[in-house]
């Protein structure tokens, strides 16, 4: 009897490994699942990023305000009836390339300075963050039908702006920062008023001007009317059933949707200077580190004619400015997941946006790469910067609106 004690002991223990073993596989597989469920919880429960998006929304709006406004007395040769590009080029060509534009409904003066001036306005009322969700699409609408009448009056700004528009329209940007986000606040949801509903009734209306008269592709018609058909339910839910299921299944598709825009401009802001910075390196005049003296001496890029030639004057600082443009551009997608690395370089790609803007004369293509650039800044710094500005407004130290405390997001649909 003791020795088939002793021989079932080690049976015993065996069995006891082999359990254990069995065990460690499933053990693993269950914190992955519990893993990915929170991850999934973590993007579908609330918008992310919204001091992020916040800022992206600002700074596109207020960049493509600020070159409307000051091309303005010019804006009839840029993408009117009087520019070179005439209505009969851009026809044809939007019609191969198969690109929106409003512009080419009609050739009549007042449609395109209608066009223009709303073009301004919804600039204007997005960077406010004033009913984002139509006031978004309206902003898109302006910066397609412009850039694609006159296709040749753009730069690497105004692609980059060409993309956030379409972008801003999918993402929830007003969570902070916003006439919206103080609507909820102070009423309890963004879409409360009569507002709302008249915009996106007579945004159906040229919708359906359009589509009756044919002047949207197959793709832009279910685009738009894709967007106008899901506002409009979202209304309806938000004014009927406001704390229902069906609100927190649109609210999760918000997010999702959202979180999916956030992470496409993030891409695109590492390809931007990913292929930029690979680029740079096949050239030549990169390579021997005199690639930034040249524009420094051509008169259409030299604003500040003494300041220019006094740093064409340097060779250490033009090879220096040369090559750390290359090094931090190529290194830059490689670091995003480092934190400290990131912020570091960061700063120093937007030091250098404010030097091409200073120096070559290039503002609005600054002020368009700084916006994109701004989806990466801390969340503590924007907070901190937040503060500081309510604190300086006038008789005012309260925080600017925030997003609404978990476990439910702002019940708005921006």
């Amino acid at each position: 009897m003791v020795d088939g004690v002793r021989r079932a002991a080690p049976e015993a223990a065996a069995g006891a490994a082999g359990a254990a073993g069995a065990a460690g596989p499933a053990r693993a597989a269950a914190r992955a699942r519990a893993a990915a469920a929170r991850a999934v919880a973590r993007v579908s429960g609330r918008a992310l990023g919204p001091y992020q998006s916040a800022v992206v929304r600002i700074g596109f709006s207020g960049t493509w305000l600020f070159f409307l406004l000051r091309e303005f007395p010019h804006r009839g040769e840029l993408y009117g009836p009087e520019g070179p590009w005439s209505f009969g080029l851009a026809e044809r060509l939007i019609a191969s390339n198969h690109a929106f534009s409003v512009l080419v409904w009609s050739d009549s003066e007042p449609w395109f300075q209608a066009v223009y001036a709303l073009s301004v306005l919804s600039s204007l009322l997005l960077m406010l963050g004033w009913r984002t969700r139509a006031t978004s699409v309206v902003f898109m609408v302006g910066v397609l039908s412009l850039q694609n009448r006159s296709v040749f009056m753009g730069d690497g700004g105004d692609n980059v702006i060409h993309l956030m528009a379409m972008y801003l329209v999918l993402m929830r940007c007003a969570q902070v920062w916003s006439l919206d986000a103080r609507r909820a606040r102070l009423r309890g949801s963004a879409s409360a008023g009569a507002a709302g509903p008249v915009l996106w009734a007579v945004l159906g209306a040229l919708f359906a001007f359009g589509a009756v008269t044919d002047r949207f592709g197959y793709g832009w018609l279910a685009a738009f009317g894709a967007l106008w058909v899901v506002s409009a339910l979202w209304w309806m839910v938000d004014r009927y059933e406001p704390e229902g299921e069906g609100r927190a299944v649109l609210d999760v598709l918000a997010n999702l949707v959202h979180s999916a825009g956030l992470l496409v401009i993030m891409a695109e802001v590492c390809l931007i200077y990913a292929t930029a910075g690979w680029y740079k390196i096949q050239g030549s005049r990169w390579q021997d580190g005199t690639a930034l003296y040249y524009p420094l001496g051509l008169d259409y890029f030299t604003p500040w004619p003494g300041l220019s030639g006094v740093l064409a004057g340097s060779g250490t600082a033009v090879m220096l400015l040369s090559y750390g443009t290359v090094a931090v551009q190529v290194a830059f997608p490689f670091t995003v997941f480092n934190r400290r690395i990131k912020n570091v370089l960061l700063a120093l790609m937007m030091l250098e946006h404010a030097g091409i803007a200073v120096l070559l004369g290039l503002p609005f293509f600054s002020l368009a790469m700084i916006a994109a650039d701004a989806v990466f800044l801390p969340t503590a710094f924007l907070v901190w910067l937040g503060a500081r500005v309510a604190a300086r407004r006038p008789g005012g130290s309260a925080p600017l609106p925030g997003p609404t405390p978990q476990p439910r997001p702002v019940r708005s649909a921006v």
